[in-house]
């Protein structure tokens, strides 16, 4: 039995998507619920699975854009896994995972002889490692670069440029940093928050934290749940502006900026006020693992009255972030580095974070976002307040 394989709608007012990779080959054997390929719109990337297992025959190629409920490949239920593909999905399956464990062990507990660096770009990419040649044992960045150069589709030019289309999600993105710029009044506000006692907590509690939740303790929590806290008490920062009209929003939507190898995603955390210390931990866990891994739907993506984004997982030192429409505010985390201060008339060494506010002045006043922050700045120099191990 022969089952078509239509493209997906990722959600209301997307009328056409493309195929931006296929995680199986062309007449091979799938199981059923395998991930099969990926596709792409202007609002986020989602993976398609096998309804069936047999044999894939893919009709439209990477990089193709076809209509909602388009066929987009085959699959041949009548076809029986053959001793070679038991194989080659068991070594696929290992490689795959290899690879997630490798995100908490090092490379030479989990059998790949690779650096860090390498080993998050093979991670971000799905690469097989046998399609990598190393010029030594230990696979580097820039062996892993190589292939990736080599995938990438070349221009008749002398000197090596590559062509790659923009992806419809970058180029949505695009047209909405354009909008932010032409559309708001952006201003930026900044401070500093001396990363202390977060650690403390963390180095103390964060063995009991992880028995009692089965998640580590994180950062981006303790700052989650300060923003959460902070918003209720100064609501001209969580609202958006309407036409003529300011909405207040009782209730935090917290958007979570996400890193993926698409481009940047931005789940929403509904109802952050009521989330325990936790949950929020959790929420923000799992959310983050569905954008990364593809598993992200159009809901996760909705709405939103307020964004936090970290910069500092990339080392950034201070930046200024871009307001997420038609939110009204967005608070930019950075790089935790010790540096001298001045406490108690003595200067001494603190690990220290800069945090940054960038805000739409048409509906925020100066005070409220200065307050704001400093409020922000108070849950994390005292996280007593907003911490809770239950």
């Amino acid at each position: 039995m022969k089952i078509e394989i239509k493209a997906p709608s990722p959600g209301e007012s997307v009328s056409e998507v493309t195929i931006a990779g296929w995680l199986a080959e062309d007449g091979s054997f799938v199981a059923k619920n395998e991930d099969i390929a990926e596709i792409e719109s202007e609002k986020a990337t989602l993976t398609v699975s096998a309804p069936e297992s047999g044999k894939l025959q893919i009709i439209v190629g990477e990089g193709q854009t076809v209509r909602i409920n388009d066929t987009i490949a085959i699959i041949d239920s009548s076809y029986e896994e053959s001793e070679e593909d038991s194989k080659k999905r068991a070594e696929k399956e290992n490689v795959k995972h290899v690879i997630n464990q490798s995100r908490e062990l090092t490379p030479e507990a989990v059998g790949i002889n690779a650096t860090p660096l390498a080993k998050s770009i093979i991670t971000a990419h799905n690469i097989v490692l046998k399609e990598i040649t190393a010029d030594d044992k230990r696979i580097k960045a820039d062996d892993v670069l190589k292939l990736l150069r080599k995938r990438s589709e070349p221009v008749n030019s002398n000197r090596g440029e590559n062509l790659k289309a923009v992806t419809p999600l970058r180029k949505k993105l695009s047209e909405r940093l354009v909008s932010v710029k032409n559309e708001t009044a952006m201003l930026t506000t900044f401070n500093e928050a001396d990363m202390s006692a977060v650690i403390e907590i963390r180095k103390q509690k964060g063995e009991e934290f992880k028995t009692k939740h089965g998640i580590k303790l994180g950062f981006m929590s303790f700052f989650g749940v300060a923003v959460t806290r902070s918003l209720l008490e100064f609501p001209n920062v969580n609202s958006s502006l309407a036409g003529s009209n300011q909405i207040f929003y009782p209730y935090v939507d917290l958007g979570i900026a996400v890193q993926t190898d698409k481009g940047l995603m931005v789940p929403v955390i509904k109802d952050a006020q009521k989330l325990s210390f936790a949950s929020m931990e959790k929420a923000i866990f799992e959310m983050a693992e569905k954008a990364r891994n593809k598993k992200i739907s159009l809901e996760d993506l909705k709405g939103g009255t307020f964004t936090i984004t970290n910069g500092g997982v990339f080392g950034s030192l201070l930046s200024t972030p871009i307001i997420n429409p038609p939110q009204a505010g967005i608070l930019g985390m950075h790089n935790i580095v010790e540096r001298p201060v001045a406490v108690n008339g003595q200067v001494v060494i603190r690990p220290m974070m800069y945090i940054a506010l960038s805000y739409d002045h048409r509906i925020i006043d100066g005070r409220d976002s200065v307050l704001f922050l400093k409020r922000v700045k108070s849950f994390i120099e005292e996280p007593e307040q907003i911490f809770d191990i239950k």
